[in-house]
């Protein structure tokens, strides 16, 4: 041991010729390395929201939206969905000529809804007792009876003056319509609400829209 050896300090801190150890305490460098990391951590997030803050206000929005929209494409309408889509073409009251029909014990029931209909604006045919084929035999407020074609204008038009009652067609080649009053009828709908019924039916059908 060099007599220049502090007392008690021998290994690597004997001192050899000239050259005394150097006392400085090891660095921290677990601190250090955190530090590091930290920085590196906030400069990312910075430079992240920066990014997001010019795609916002450059149009970014836009872009994605223009995106969104090339991959999910407004369905062209059908040809079946068009003709949902578009109103009804009813025919007027006076085009539909009804014959009236009382299938119930009642009388004169048949004469009192064909004036009415008659104020409404309809044409009345027929007038008199069910054929006997239906004659007590209609359950319900009653039965509209006419041409397949019938089905697609005028049971709507004249079905909106009587609720709840039944459509049948038959092999007839006329445009006329008959309505065969069934046991339970009370009386036909107010003019208001039929009015009301028919406005419903003139209007075209909410086009169905596509979901991506």
């Amino acid at each position: 041991m060099s007599m220049l050896t502090p007392p008690g300090m021998g290994g690597k801190y004997r001192v050899k010729g000239d050259a005394y150890p150097r006392m400085r305490r090891p660095r921290k460098r677990g601190r250090l390395v955190l530090a590091l990391v930290g920085a590196v951590v906030a400069l990312g997030l910075i430079g992240w929201g920066t990014i997001q803050l010019i795609d916002v206000f450059g149009g970014g929005g836009k872009t994605k939206a223009a995106a969104h929209q090339k991959n999910c494409p407004t369905p062209s309408p059908s040809a079946s969905t068009a003709a949902a889509a578009a109103p009804q073409a009813l025919p007027k009251p006076a085009q539909i000529t009804v014959n009236v029909y009382n299938a119930t014990p009642r009388g004169g029931l048949a004469k009192a809804v064909a004036d009415e209909l008659k104020k409404r604006g309809f044409a009345i045919g027929k007038v008199g007792n069910a054929p006997a084929e239906y004659d007590k035999k209609v359950p319900g407020n009653g039965v509209l009876l006419g041409a397949p074609a019938a089905a697609r204008g005028s049971f709507s038009v004249l079905g909106a003056q009587l609720k709840g009652a039944t459509q049948k067609t038959d092999t007839r080649d006329t445009q006329d319509v008959d309505l065969i009053l069934g046991t339970t009828f009370g009386d036909l709908n107010t003019p208001k609400d039929a009015d009301t019924a028919l406005a419903a039916l003139a209007k075209p059908a909410p086009a169905p829209s596509g979901k991506c």
